[in-house]
């Protein structure tokens, strides 16, 4: 486990955009539908237990979460997409603090994009790969909860999925994740490290 994910702290949360810290230094975005175990990941990823809030209730992140590794690199966990059971206003506001960070925060280096292992590529998935082509931002697919299939039918997703990738961008990459079994977490680091320019 590398020690500087081990650091991660909590530093602000944003309903808003102008909400959100200074845009300067490196920042890795992670994103997915609410039910697909984002946040249990990124407190996997970061070897703490209550980081990023988890709940029974998928759709709990409705806000952008910045957790900070260093002085210059943080993490941000973006709100949960298509599950949560809320008004429809306060649902467009949120989705619009998504695409505001996503369309003009610098800082951002990449995007890990969450899909549960047995359901990939669901449409608001291929939306968002689809906006991230555009604006050429790498994206890396976490297959999650991976430990729900046998190991030949997880590794037959992650061929299939990585085969529709290579049509759309070479810049987007995929791997099986558990965080049950704590599955795939030395590939995340190694992504990390790459998008935050650690050698």
């Amino acid at each position: 486990m590398r020690s500087r994910y081990r650091q991660a702290a909590f530093l602000t949360s944003a309903a808003k955009l102008k909400q959100a810290p200074a845009d300067s230094g490196y920042e890795i975005a992670f994103a997915g539908r609410s039910n697909a175990g984002k946040s249990s990941a990124i407190n996997t990823i970061c070897d703490q237990k209550t980081l990023a809030r988890t709940s029974k209730t998928p759709g709990r992140t409705q806000l952008l979460n910045f957790f900070s590794i260093d002085d210059e690199r943080r993490l941000v966990d973006l709100p949960g997409y298509g599950y949560a059971k809320v008004a429809e206003g306060i649902k467009r506001e949120w989705q619009g603090a998504l695409s505001a960070y996503l369309e003009q925060r610098e800082c951002l280096r990449g995007l890990m994009l969450m899909m549960d292992i047995r359901h990939p590529l669901k449409d608001f998935d291929l939306q968002m790969l689809n906006w991230a082509d555009q604006i050429a931002l790498p994206v890396h697919i976490l297959l999650t909860k991976a430990d729900k299939l046998k190991k030949g039918q997880a590794a037959s997703t992650v061929l299939q999925v990585r085969a529709r990738l290579q049509k759309m961008n070479d810049n987007f990459t995929v791997q099986r994740f558990s965080s049950l079994k704590r599955t795939g977490i030395d590939e995340v680091h190694d992504k990390l490290d790459e998008w935050f320019g650690i050698e």
